[in-house]
């Protein structure tokens, strides 16, 4: 079973569940999600013989959540994991993250090839920088409606999802980005979560424990933290010019599911297929058929065995 801790690095408290000896393993969650997102990685990859560390990111759950908004900067996010690897008393360590943890594994790697071994990243493909801030580039298209630029005024989102957290975390990770019914547009006066219902059914692979579980934690929290990572999207294209066109050279794997909408638009799509660009080491694309946007819990045993194939192939 896992144990708990919290250390204090980077000037945060990160709060982790960990498990295992051996080179160390760092798994990075996504939002709205938690260290417990990796509920069934951890086992599974201690038992493989590695040292695997799963925090609760910044802002998230039992971590420190800093009030200033500049604060959830991309630098901030690395700048945990690569104080985490040195806390844990590691030089170096394998990285690993699923949506909002993909891009923090994707730039770690990128930043810091000499603490980072090897990188893998779930459901959001590695950086593509564009030409102009991401804001910017949706208001010029004559989008208004998308739901980065909804989460954007402080305040606005936090008060929708905290109403009633049960009915929050049901949609969010019952629909999430997979169900054809979800929408990434917000319409007029229903909120990202629209209609939504408290009572609709789990996916078989979310428990009503595991709901609770989720549901609590943010009762606790709030959704301010996760949030200010979306009011970083600029901030983070400026930040990032000096690796433009930038290579992540260590060994990567990339997994995703078939059924989720971040890999199956137009620009995710492309973004799939021309990752090697970005990706000259990629051992893997592992795409996995029917499965949707939270694929370590949807697809525990596939993610396991790609991750566990992948650590042992990688250099520690």
């Amino acid at each position: 079973m896992p144990s708990s801790r919290t250390l204090s690095a980077n000037g945060i408290d990160i709060f982790l569940l960990e498990q295992g000896e051996g080179p160390l393993v760092l798994l990075c969650h996504g939002w709205p999600e938690l260290s417990y997102s990796w509920r069934h990685q951890i086992p599974a990859i201690a038992a493989a013989g590695y040292h695997v560390a799963a925090p609760d990111m910044r802002g998230f759950g039992r971590t420190s959540a800093p009030s200033d908004i500049a604060a959830y900067n991309i630098f901030d996010h690395v700048g945990d994991m690569v104080a985490l690897v040195a806390a844990l008393g590691e030089k170096k360590a394998v990285i690993v993250g699923h949506d909002w943890g993909a891009p923090v594994a994707w730039h770690a790697a990128m930043f810091r090839p000499d603490v980072f071994s090897a990188v893998a990243g779930l459901s959001v493909p590695p950086p593509f920088r564009g030409r102009g801030r991401p804001l910017d580039t949706l208001a010029e298209g004559g989008i208004t409606n998308f739901y980065w630029q909804y989460f954007q005024a402080p305040g606005v989102a936090e008060r929708e999802f905290e109403h009633d957290v049960d009915r929050t975390m049901r949609t969010l990770l019952g629909r999430g980005f997979s169900d054809p019914a979800a929408s990434l547009f917000v319409e007029d006066g229903k909120g990202f979560l629209g209609g939504g219902s408290a009572m609709m059914p789990l996916p078989n692979w979310l428990t009503e424990a595991d709901l609770a579980f989720f549901t609590e934690a943010y009762r606790k929290s709030g959704f301010r933290g996760g949030l200010n990572w979306y009011r970083n999207i600029d901030r983070n294209w400026e930040l990032t010019a000096p690796w433009q066109g930038a290579q992540i050279v260590q060994p990567s794997l990339f997994i995703a599911g078939s059924n989720d909408s971040v890999i199956t638009g137009l620009i995710g799509a492309k973004r799939v297929a021309e990752m090697e660009r970005v990706l000259p080491g990629l051992k893997q694309k592992l795409i996995i058929d029917g499965a949707g946007h939270w694929i370590q819990q949807e697809r525990p045993e596939a993610v396991n065995a790609a991750l566990i194939a992948f650590l042992r192939e990688s250099p520690n």
